[in-house]
């Protein structure tokens, strides 16, 4: 006897069904699996373009290296640092330079001491989540709190402190002159202001008039003389 239309219909569709999931629902699966491998491989581009490089140390001048957010440290980096007045450790070859510059501020009035020196990586990870907490307790969402909060805080290992060439300098009665003498007056004995007020585009840090690095005073004094950045001398520097 032969099956009705209905019946064979209704055949097909369980035969369907016994042999697994529907094209439709096959089809489906295809598409969130390529969805998946996109994302992924958006994500892997991210991370190609936005690690930065792990800086030569054997290629550059110990008092040029290069640390910014596209140059970090390797791990393991280590330096020989000296205790400054007030216990805030400093790169061994800085020390005496750092000491004439804090004297002589003090001749011309000011009461400067440093408020930080060099860090661990343990120490900038520490700061910087501080920071994003801080963000988020006034209500930012969690993306949005670390990139503020990497607007003023280094990420972990691309840290000027953690070269042991950087101090950020303060006056103890708040005397903002202080910045300004800094500013015309530590060229002299090789420091220069690292994050000046027109160049956050080219640091990536918004201006820190207390930060001061430690580059020669050959170098020093090229960077105040034409108003660069360290990044920008490096590059115009054979």
């Amino acid at each position: 006897m032969n099956a009705s239309p209905h019946t064979a219909r209704r055949s097909q569709h369980a035969s369907t069904q016994r042999g697994g999931r529907t094209v439709p629902a096959i089809a489906r699966l295809l598409v969130v699996a390529a969805a998946i491998l996109c994302l992924a491989t958006l994500w892997l581009l991210h991370r190609a373009i936005t690690t930065p490089e792990t800086v030569d140390l054997a290629a550059t001048e110990w008092n040029l290296v290069l640390v910014n957010k596209d140059h970090a440290l390797p791990f393991g980096f280590s330096v020989d640092t000296v205790e400054m007045p007030g216990g805030e450790r400093v790169d061994a070859r800085i020390a005496d330079s750092l000491s004439a510059l804090l004297e002589d501020a003090e001749t011309a009035g000011f009461h400067p001491f440093i408020r930080s020196g060099f860090r661990t990586r343990e120490q900038q990870e520490e700061i910087l989540d501080q920071r994003i907490e801080e963000y988020e307790a006034e209500g930012y969402p969690s993306s949005a709190a670390r990139g503020e909060a990497l607007s003023w805080v280094a990420e972990p290992g691309t840290s000027e402190h953690e070269l042991g060439l950087a101090v950020d300098i303060n006056d103890a009665y708040g005397d903002d002159g202080l910045y300004d003498w800094l500013r015309d007056n530590a060229p002299a004995y090789g420091f220069i202001q690292r994050y000046p007020p027109d160049k956050s585009d080219i640091t990536h840090i918004s201006h820190e008039p207390w930060h001061y690095r430690y580059v020669g005073t050959k170098a020093a004094a090229i960077i105040y003389r034409n108003n660069l950045t360290l990044e920008e001398y490096l590059a115009q520097t054979p």
